[in-house]
């Protein structure tokens, strides 16, 4: 298997920051969520709760940086080069990564966990509550957003609006989200247009484009009204906790992090050059990914078999080393080759299959 370093259009320091905020996810689960209110958990860590309650923004992160990571992607593609390219980086990591997660609650779960082969279907599409039944893993639910963000930046790839008038639809996207978020409070425009976490894309979206086209006075106004929406619509996941767990973090605190948020992103990028692309950089970002994925459920049944042989602290902590060192023999074994594979056979397939729908449909030609 080929083990160099990233080759160009790689910037490790990004590679760092998604480790970071997995680990933020993955710390908040198992320090805070696991035993606040859903009873995922049989102990709880009431010294360490405090500060793993935070962790969820990890997720808020992941979508800074995904809109960063997402523009650049697109910059140089066409639409099916790039949806393309969007299939082949998540679907092999999910399904190895969903099945697992199937396999062990089917054979190792106790209540609250339980999974069906129906359910396990319906997740194969990665849209499973529309299908009638929960995800797999709650985890989930972010990768649905994700997807509804890829297929959007396809859209507008198609169009050319993404070159063309990428500003604009930023400054209509983040309206969309101010009037639905503190206006009328949709769930359908929350999920079709993500106006809850749709600032976030906005963000790293604009960083890209700061980065690649240099400072505009029209994307830095746009950035600064990304970065003053989305913490309104922070305090949205903030209510919410408040009703569930009847704790959340104070609303100066939200906006602190918020600010330490987008200063990482761009701290990544400005800071690129001071963190050489390598091996080690390169595995600590394939890993995010089935660590996101794999983390929770199997967590909470690792820790709660454990817990009574060694403790609830040794058990967390070593869940956390465990799940590092799988997610990484998931990514290197795995996952890497499979998206190889897929990217071949799927690229082939693609390529055949949109010349000859153009020679029969002349009018799908991408708008230049």
């Amino acid at each position: 298997m080929d083990t160099r370093p990233a080759a160009q259009d790689y910037i490790a320091t990004l590679d760092l920051l998604r480790l970071a905020a997995a680990l933020a996810v993955v710390l908040f689960h198992y320090f805070f969520r696991g035993a606040a209110a859903d009873g995922f958990l049989r102990e709880g860590y009431p010294l360490a709760a405090p500060f793993a309650i935070y962790g969820y923004l990890g997720v808020n992160l992941f979508f800074l940086i995904s809109g960063f990571v997402i523009a650049w992607s697109a910059q140089n593609r066409s639409w099916e080069q790039f949806a393309l390219a969007r299939f082949v980086r998540l679907y092999p990591g999910f399904l190895l990564c969903m099945t697992i997660t199937f396999a062990i609650v089917v054979l190792a779960g106790t209540p609250p966990f339980a999974a069906s082969f129906v359910q396990y279907i319906a997740n194969l599409s990665m849209f499973a509550p529309a299908l009638g039944q929960p995800f797999m893993d709650g985890v989930y639910w972010s990768i649905v957003l994700e997807l509804v963000f890829y297929g959007w930046v396809t859209l507008t790839l198609f169009t050319g609006l993404f070159r063309k008038r990428k500003l604009e639809l930023i400054f209509i996207w983040l309206a969309i989200s101010v009037l639905n978020e503190f206006f009328l409070g949709s769930g359908a425009a929350r999920l079709l247009f993500i106006t809850e976490f749709g600032p976030f894309f906005a963000a790293g979206v604009l960083v890209h484009h700061l980065h690649a086209h240099g400072r505009s006075l029209p994307a830095v106004l746009l950035l600064a009204a990304a970065f003053l929406v989305s913490c309104g619509t922070l305090f949205v996941t903030q209510r919410w906790m408040l009703d569930h767990y009847g704790v959340a973090v104070s609303t100066a605190n939200l906006v602190v992090a918020n600010v330490v948020m987008h200063a990482a992103l761009i701290g990544a990028v400005l800071l690129r050059n001071r963190v050489r692309p390598s091996t080690l950089t390169l595995a600590l970002g394939g890993l995010t990914y089935p660590l996101y994925l794999l983390h929770q459920n199997i967590g909470y049944l690792a820790i709660n078999t454990a817990t009574p042989l060694v403790g609830k602290w040794f058990a967390a902590l070593g869940c956390v080393a465990l799940m590092l060192s799988v997610s990484w023999a998931i990514w290197r074994t795995c996952e890497r080759p499979a998206q190889r594979l897929l990217r071949i056979w799927l690229g082939h397939a693609v390529d055949a299959g949109l010349a000859r729908f153009r020679r029969i449909h002349p009018w799908s030609q991408p708008a230049e």
